[in-house]
């Protein structure tokens, strides 16, 4: 695994017992969510690894060509976002190498969750609906879905009933609640359980939603 993304792990206990693999959004790093760890205020007992990887660096069209850290680039058709189908699938991979190294540091599939913010909540879309393995749960925050006309015949059956906590900002202009409310019709109709979420706020998270995440992972990873 020596091509493993680098990143930062927090552990809330010695020995953890379950696993959160957390996806910044574009232009942001691991870095990002870390100060969410103690804001969760998590059992001591439920025992959780947080990775928060860095994405890979390349340059983005709808930022001027400027190179960030980016799952994928996008670009603009008209008013229509289009992703970079080769990275999306390399940044795929990418991360799921990273479940890899928590299946094989004793992390069963089950007690690992996939989370996401924005373009890392894209990526939780795109790997954890196609993942082979049945995991404890996906997370996906202001986002909308990525090869959403590749899902239907490329979503593996073992993550049919993976519980799904999407939420959305009332007031994001940067990722339409528009596409997150589509997404999540998407997935509904093809017959997952989204519970969704809306809040007052922009482009972020708040108060309110970190306590809806903290006990939804209690009630996912308990």
């Amino acid at each position: 695994m020596a091509d493993l993304l680098e990143g930062i792990e927090i552990e809330t206990r010695p020995a953890p017992t379950a696993a959160v693999i957390w996806l910044h959004g574009l232009g942001a790093d691991g870095h990002d969510f870390e100060p969410i760890v103690p804001e969760l205020a998590l059992p001591p007992e439920l025992g959780v690894r947080f990775v928060f990887p860095h994405g890979p660096m390349r340059p983005v069209t709808i930022n001027n060509g400027y190179v960030m850290r980016a799952w994928y680039d996008i670009r603009l058709d008209g008013s229509a976002w289009r992703e970079d189908v080769e990275g999306v699938r390399a940044s795929q991979q990418a991360i799921e190498a990273l479940i890899a190294r928590e299946r094989a540091r004793g992390i069963e599939a089950r007690r690992i969750v996939l989370a996401g913010f924005s373009q890392g909540g894209a990526m939780t879309y795109q790997v954890g609906l196609r993942h082979p393995e049945r995991l404890a749960g996906l997370l996906a925050l202001s986002c909308g879905l990525p090869l959403a006309v590749t899902l239907a015949a490329e979503a593996h059956p073992a993550n049919r009933d993976a519980p799904i906590f999407a939420a959305h900002g009332t007031n994001d202009d940067v990722v339409s609640i528009a596409r997150g409310r589509a997404a999540r019709d998407l997935l509904v109709s093809l017959g997952y359980a989204v519970e969704w979420h809306e809040y007052p706020m922009p482009h972020s998270v708040c108060p309110e939603e970190i306590a809806d995440i903290s006990h939804w992972l209690r009630t996912t990873l308990t």
